[in-house]
């Protein structure tokens, strides 16, 4: 994890830079990168997860975070056993939020190691990065093609699997087609600001609870908590317990449950209804709280909870799925 702090803080450095052009390139590079071998998203073993029976509407495409972390190679090889093993408990500890009540579409992709990219330029444009942000274009693409058979869609990410979304939405949802059938996406743990929405006139943040075609974003951290890596100038936030974006305060009786799951196993170690409360710093687009115990940040400054972006709200964000999907199969 040591790394990992270097890692976002590149991205959170370079990421305000000029965004890539309106007219840049839809599609992603041709799959011509060196060793480790590209994916080949026609076989399963290229997906960490794909639904074998459609038993909802909709679907959920969703993009594990960082979980590579060695200097050679600079990007994922899809095929080691144990970064395959830690993607697939995301699927729980993570993506169980939305797999409840859509089908799961996961790939695999060769994401950025934590220290290979460069910071002399824009990360957008990194090509390391890249590499894994055009897998995750790529395997989308594939998805649209043969899996999705034109169901509505949720997106889903956390830290880099929500960059590698943004990249998408970016270069991709300009398509009036696309907005019609996304539910709802959710980018959570990195910003989403205010110069996005201006630059990019298709991604509209999340107002309530129940709007459709929106991003919902925030970023989790405790009260003075300065420095943190995913959290830039101009950040949107929608607090997750009373899906307000101003600062009123949302008590912790309304958190249904914070669930925490074992690091390696798909256990569940505790759940806890009514965990911690949480209020928006509008100053600075945190989403603030205090937790009643003591929790490891790893490498993140102090109060920086990223890791617990999803466990603290894990039985409100599953709720909320529900909502957004039953407002969408309403209005559409």
């Amino acid at each position: 994890m040591g790394s990992f702090l270097f890692f976002l803080c590149i991205f959170n450095i370079m990421c305000i830079a000029a965004p890539l052009s309106l007219h840049a390139a839809n599609a992603p590079e041709p799959c011509n990168a060196p060793l480790p071998a590209c994916p080949d998203y026609t076989k399963t073993s290229s997906w960490a997860a794909k639904a074998e029976r459609i038993e909802s509407p909709v679907d959920v495409f969703y993009v594990y975070p960082t979980i590579y972390a060695d200097a050679s190679p600079k990007n994922m090889d899809i095929a080691n056993e144990t970064l395959r093993a830690r993607a697939e408990h995301l699927l729980v500890a993570q993506a169980g939020v939305y797999s409840q009540a859509a089908n799961l579409f996961a790939p695999f992709y060769r994401q950025a190691s934590f220290a290979t990219l460069d910071p002399t330029i824009n990360t957008f444009l990194d090509p390391s990065f890249r590499i894994g942000a055009d897998d995750v274009s790529r395997a989308f693409e594939f998805y649209l093609a043969n899996l999705n058979h034109d169901r509505p869609f949720i997106l889903a990410g956390h830290s880099q699997g929500t960059l590698a979304l943004l990249d998408l939405m970016r270069r991709r949802f300009w398509d009036p087609a696309l907005q019609q059938r996304l539910v709802a996406a959710y980018l959570i743990g990195y910003s989403i600001t205010d110069e996005d929405l201006r630059t990019y006139p298709w991604l509209k943040a999340a107002q309530k609870a129940d709007d459709t075609g929106v991003i919902i974003t925030f970023n989790t951290q405790a009260p003075g908590a300065t420095g943190s890596p995913v959290l830039s100038p101009g950040a949107l936030c929608i607090n997750p317990l009373n899906w307000k974006t101003d600062d009123t305060p949302a008590d912790a009786k309304l958190n249904t449950g914070a669930v925490f799951y074992h690091d390696v196993t798909d256990e569940i170690e505790r759940e806890v209804p009514h965990y911690t409360g949480a209020q928006i710093d509008t100053q600075t687009g945190a989403l603030v709280t205090t937790p009643p115990d003591v929790l490891p940040v790893g490498s993140f400054p102090p109060g920086v909870l990223h890791k617990y972006d999803y466990a603290f709200w894990y039985r409100n964000l599953q709720n909320n799925v529900a909502v957004r999907i039953k407002a969408y199969l309403t209005n559409h």
